[in-house]
């Protein structure tokens, strides 16, 4: 019941999605709410045409205008904005009050209208037909990358398990967690901002997380019945008790990753958080709920698996003997990796990156070659005159304009005294900036603290004048503001509730604070990866990526939580095995050993089959997806090999006792026991 009412969600989730990057209450929207009042305009439901043409006379370019001013009629509220011939190509900019979403439906209807004018080689770009454009592609983009990631999946269990009927639990169990998620982000989508890109995110990460919890209770579930044949009721019982609470505290410790994104103060990456913390949360659910359901249904495959144990149990033999050199080698390969890095850049997002074949793409690429891809997002400088209006202030609107033209940055002002300009209270004028690279770039970065570092007083304006900014590389000023100014106290609150649940869990201080170190390795490796697939240029063209100097914050910061929290979850497999092969008595090295025989191929197999599953958002047409994709799949490859089968386990034989050594100050936090380092057994 569940999973169909998911799936009926899931199919009408994307008439609710945007991109919008809006941050509430910062400059940039101020700027947004005076526009949307006094001069009825949404710059997010903004749409820009570009028809090119040659050897066009002035009433030839006149007449141009006029089809595109009929063909605006067919969206609603549109007003024509600025227009102007440009390089060969007449430019034009309508203007609508509509939310992204809703504008977005009025792209077909526009496209049909200008060709209807006669206009065919006009090509519409702008954030409704951006939206409307990539949607399908990104749905394309799941399919593809559903197909892909289920095939890997069967691969590797068909190799694990042989053809059985246990073969299809990790599937259902999977099938249930993601349609109960998808139909849970539905509901939350008909009151919040839910971006465009968390069907594909959720969906695929939704698909590794969930096979990995299936796998480590089915894993265990099949040792237990070899242990118990005759008692599979009890084999049942224990494995819940002891898989089951593995896979409750890496949900748990997952989900509080992922959920600090709800703390940042941008709907964007907040609706993110809340979708990604859903999937690790209704997957616990399903782990205590429908997987004990699906083991008991299915009979446990006695087939052998040996083999890959007693490889691990001899891996574990070899991290006794060597575990310096094992620790000192691995930390120097980890430490290479990461050295890209050092280069990061970050962007709050690009126009560039997007699939050549789109419409509102090929218009983006038209005006980049010809005047400059920052005349698609223009900077709106909105100035409030105060209680006087706008008597008397041309002089000042000219001065200002003439230092605005000044600017190497700057390629067009355009300003006047109309209704376009100033609002029908005359107490709000504005002047549209075009400049000359898109929002995203390091240039239209500079040239916003450019213009909120200016004083209109000093052009002449009077003394209770106030500007404010307005347009995408604001909005994009203000997103990578936010997230400077709040991400280190949600690092830090992530880390501190971690390390509390670990301590607690482990009875441990050094293993939690080692796990954070492990995982901020893991995090360094897989950001340097990114940076050098994506910045130079002869790897991402082997690897079919875009070529990129700058990374998409947003992304950047959803890899972080992600990879920290998966990262976190193949720690916790192995060292929960690990300490309960201590609590039965065994030695230290003899419980490394036992936790990495355990669970080396759980882990593998697991992070292969996440591999798989984020592998499909790297195989996509979106610069975002694709690092998210590369950065996950790389990060988790070396995370499930050099760091939790080698470097783990090897630095875990070199500290030996102090491994369990939980202080009585710590203890009595946390309201548990210590373990005085005079009290723990070696």
């Amino acid at each position: 019941m569940v999973t169909t009412l998911g799936l009926l969600g899931g199919v009408h989730l994307n008439s609710h999605l945007t991109t919008s990057l809006k941050v509430p209450n910062s400059p940039s929207s101020l700027a947004d709410s005076i526009l949307a009042r006094h001069f009825n305009e949404n710059i997010e439901g903004t749409f820009t045409v570009l028809y090119p043409f040659k050897n066009a006379s002035a009433i030839q370019i006149q007449g141009f205008k006029s089809k595109i001013t009929s063909a605006a009629r067919s969206i609603p509220t549109s007003l024509i904005g600025e227009e102007r011939a440009l390089g060969g190509v007449l430019f034009a900019s309508i203007n609508t009050s509509l939310p992204l979403v809703r504008a977005a439906n009025f792209t077909t209807p526009f496209r049909s209208a200008l060709k209807r004018q006669g206009l065919t080689g006009a090509l519409v770009t702008g954030p409704p037909a951006i939206k409307s454009d990539v949607t399908p592609v990104l749905t394309q983009d799941l399919r593809r990358g559903e197909i892909f990631a289920l095939l890997i999946a069967f691969a590797l269990l068909l190799l694990s398990f042989g053809f059985s009927l246990q073969l299809f639990i990790p599937f259902l169990f999977a099938l249930g967690s993601i349609s109960a998620t998808m139909g849970s982000i539905y509901l939350i989508a008909q009151k919040f901002l839910v971006v465009l890109y968390i069907p594909n995110i959720v969906e695929l990460i939704g698909l590794g997380l969930a096979i990995d919890y299936s796998l480590l209770m089915l894993f265990r579930y099949r040792k237990e019945c070899k242990l118990r044949p005759d008692q599979p009721d009890e084999a049942l019982v224990r494995t819940v008790a002891s898989a089951g609470r593995t896979v409750a505290l890496s949900a748990v410790t997952v989900a509080i990753a992922l959920g600090t994104l709800s703390l940042v103060p941008v709907p964007f990456i907040r609706s993110l958080g809340f979708a990604a913390a859903l999937v690790p949360l209704l997957s616990l659910v399903a782990a205590f709920t429908l997987q004990p359901a699906l083991l008991s249904l299915f009979n446990p495959n006695r087939r052998n698996v040996s083999a890959p144990f007693t490889l691990f149990s001899k891996l574990g033999s070899l991290l006794l003997r060597r575990p310096r050199l094992i620790a000192i080698s691995s930390l120097v390969v980890l430490v290479g990796m990461a050295l890209p890095a050092f280069s990061l850049h970050l962007t709050p997002s690009s126009l560039t990156a997007l699939p050549a074949q789109l419409e509102s793409q090929r218009a983006l690429s038209l005006i980049t070659s010809t005047v400059g891809s920052g005349v698609i997002t223009p900077n709106e400088l909105v100035i409030d005159l105060g209680e006087k209006g706008s008597h008397g202030v041309e002089a000042a609107r000219n001065s200002l304009s003439k230092y605005l033209l000044k600017q190497p940055e700057v390629l067009l002002v355009a300003t006047g005294a109309n209704s376009l300009y100033v609002d029908t209270t005359g107490r709000y004028l504005r002047i549209f900036l075009f400049a000359r690279h898109g929002f995203g770039t390091p240039q239209a970065q500079s040239l916003v603290t450019t213009l909120r570092q200016i004083s209109l007083q000093e052009f002449g304006f009077r003394a209770e004048a106030t500007l404010y900014i307005a347009g995408a590389a604001a909005q994009g000023a203000d997103l990578l503001h936010a997230l400077a100014r709040s991400l280190p106290w949600i690092v830090l609150l992530a880390l501190l509730l971690t390390v509390l649940i670990l301590i607690r869990a482990f009875k441990s201080l050094i293993l939690p604070l080692k796990a954070i170190a492990l995982d901020f390795i893991s995090i360094s490796v897989a950001m340097g990866i990114v940076v050098l697939a994506f910045g130079n240029e002869g790897v991402s063209k082997a690897l079919g990526l875009y070529h990129l100097n700058q990374i998409e914050a947003w992304a950047l910061l959803f890899l972080f939580v992600l990879l920290f929290g998966v990262s976190m979850d193949y720690e916790i497999f192995i060292i929960s095995r690990i300490k309960e092969a201590k609590d039965q008595g065994l030695s230290d090295n003899e419980s490394i050993v036992e936790g990495v025989t355990e669970t080396g191929i759980v882990v593998t197999t697991a992070a292969l089959i996440f591999i798989g599953a984020v592998s499909g958002l790297a195989l996509g047409h979106f610069a975002g997806l694709q690092e998210i994709g590369i950065g996950l799949s790389i990060g988790t490859f070396i995370d499930a090999t050099i760091i939790r089968v080698l470097l783990l386990p090897s630095v875990m034989v070199l500290l030996g006792r102090w491994n369990w050594w939980l202080p009585t100050p710590v203890a009595r936090l946390i309201k548990t026991s210590p373990a005085p380092l005079d009290r723990v057994q070696g």
